[in-house]
């Protein structure tokens, strides 16, 4: 997926996630998206290719990183936390959004309850009727 589409998809997922908002706390040069106040996901240009930095649990972060050539330790963050998604490695579009809301729920499972916009646990899980 090319730099600009990364990107693109990344925050077309974000407007599908409650209580997500995009700030600027950096400049105009990185979009930064929390939840709550906490940042769940950020996008600036890394060497004038642009990127999508997300939060991932220490061992997805690892094996992620060691899966794709496109996914690198988070640029400018924890590099145990913390994952940078780089257009040239053809990441496919459902592996950017699942890791999109991967970031966002480790984010809100960190949140007092009475702070979460939704449930972690339950989120995107479809109710039987």
């Amino acid at each position: 997926m090319q730099g600009k589409k990364l990107q693109q998809r990344a925050a077309e997922r974000v407007r599908e996630l409650p209580g997500a908002e995009l700030t600027h706390p950096f400049g105009a040069d990185w979009d930064v998206y929390k939840v709550r106040g906490k940042v769940f996901m950020l996008h600036t240009e890394v060497a004038a290719e642009p990127v999508v930095i997300l939060k991932a649990a220490p061992d997805d972060a690892r094996l992620l990183r060691e899966a794709y050539d496109a996914i690198t330790p988070g640029y400018h963050m924890n590099k145990k936390h913390w994952i940078t998604l780089n257009p040239s490695g053809g990441l496919e579009a459902d592996l950017v959004e699942d890791l999109v809301t991967e970031s966002y729920l480790l984010v809100l499972e960190k949140l007092p309850k009475n702070q979460r916009p939704v449930d972690p646990a339950t989120f995107g899980q479809r109710s039987a009727l």
